[in-house]
């Protein structure tokens, strides 16, 4: 059976998926059972039979699979859909963004049923507090799953995990990036790989494929900048043998004048700019956009710039920018084109990021209990979804970190996979 916690959620845009979201809980555990029809035995029969045999039949009924318990906690926030009661803004986009993870979970684990697993499916509702997400660590059902998915945000994680004392089996953070040191936990799953993974993605694109002399960091001046810069720096020495100079300078409006002696003329300049500050990025992108008549440029980008609406495609393009990034959705996919089938058909709706993460996760993880896989093992299996894929590595103290990151550039003003 599926646990819920308080009421009905209501949210504007979305409403009919909180009415159906109860009858859809109450329907995730249903055990799979199969009964085998019984033949029918024909018999040949005497003129005078001296006795008549009576066959008895008994109907075959295949063995219930015990179910895999998975608990999902998720910061839906039902006591908002009280009466009298409403959501804030964040509020409402949690909520949201936890039906839509949850419709593609489920969805994941129904196709896997297809096969002969069973699961049951409880949700929680961390209400995107810590206080609750502790009292939920110590939740016997909770402790009860095989698996835990969630909760959703770094301070819930890190509450929920102190409260789990004991606990031997994963527990995966679904959708938060941040660094697993933060939780200590070596039975933590981070699904979404930390920015330090992919600023090594991106200098070992360019150090194998590449290969320059000499690489440019643009930098606006704000330490938290390092965590991108540090790392990249380090992949660089170690891949190019201290071979690839790394040239580090703070730009101050626009101003390229100190690194100009050193750009070259024929071969591609490499520049790493690691800023999403806005002010700073439309100046120093307009002025490598005018140094690119003079000079070949190639930029790398923070992973969040595909999120930036003040930064256009055109000016992009134009500068050769390259963005690492973990979702990628290859909408002409044959799998991609079977989701989006199956999910309009149960949901009458499109599906959201949120909604394909929740299917690649549920996927990957009902697959591993079906199958029997142990997932305490110190290598998890590859896996390649609809919305990113997974290559994790196990860290002492850490857990297992996803570091699969693709390599993105834009061509044809969009962005298109490269590696």
């Amino acid at each position: 059976m599926t646990s819920v916690r308080n009421h009905r959620l209501q949210l504007s845009g979305n409403k009919w998926f909180i009415f159906v979201l109860t009858a859809l809980i109450m329907g995730a555990c249903s055990p799979k059972v199969r009964t085998v029809p019984t033949p029918v035995v024909k018999t040949k029969t005497e003129k005078n039979p001296k006795k008549t045999e009576k066959i008895e039949e008994k109907p075959v009924k295949i063995p219930e699979i015990k179910p895999s318990v998975i608990s999902l906690i998720l910061p839906l926030g039902l006591d908002h859909a009280a009466a009298g009661q409403k959501y804030t803004s964040a509020g409402l986009k949690s909520a949201n963004m936890s039906v839509e993870y949850y419709q593609g979970f489920k969805l994941a684990l129904d196709s896997i049923t297809l096969t002969g697993a069973n699961f049951r499916l409880q949700v929680f509702d961390s209400k995107a507090d810590a206080a609750q997400a502790h009292s939920l660590g110590l939740n016997p059902q909770v402790k009860a799953s095989d698996l835990i998915v969630g909760p959703v945000f770094p301070d819930d994680i890190k509450s929920f995990t102190s409260a789990l004392t004991g606990w031997r089996k994963p527990i995966v953070s679904p959708l938060s990036p941040a660094w697993p040191a933060t939780y200590k936990n070596e039975k933590l799953v981070t699904i979404t790989p930390p920015l330090v993974y992919h600023a090594i993605g991106a200098a070992t694109y360019i150090a194998k494929e590449i290969k320059p002399k000499k690489i440019f960091i643009l930098t606006s001046g704000f330490s938290e900048e390092k965590q991108y810069t540090s790392p990249f720096k380090r992949t660089i020495d170690s891949l190019g043998k201290r071979k690839i100079q790394v040239v580090t300078i703070t730009v101050s409006r626009g101003n390229l004048e100190p690194i100009m002696a050193q750009l070259s003329p024929e071969k591609e300049n490499i520049f790493v700019v690691p800023s999403t500050k806005q002010a700073f990025l439309m100046v120093t992108l307009r002025a490598l956009s005018s140094l690119s008549k003079s000079y070949p440029v190639v930029v790398f980008g923070h992973p969040n710039w595909d999120k930036f609406a003040f930064l256009k495609a055109a000016l992009l393009q134009s500068l050769n920018t390259h963005i690492t990034a973990t979702d990628k959705i290859d909408y002409k996919g044959a799998e991609t084109n079977n989701f989006l089938r199956s999910y309009r058909r149960v949901y009458h709706a499109e599906p959201t990021e949120f909604t394909i993460k929740g299917f690649d996760h549920g996927m990957y993880f009902g697959k591993l209990l079906a199958d029997g896989e142990d997932m305490n093992k110190p290598d998890l299996d590859d896996f390649t979804g609809i919305h990113n894929s997974f290559h994790f590595v196990k860290k002492p103290g850490l857990g297992w970190i996803n570091t699969h990151v693709d390599i993105l550039k834009y061509e044809d003003f969009e962005l298109k996979k490269v590696q």
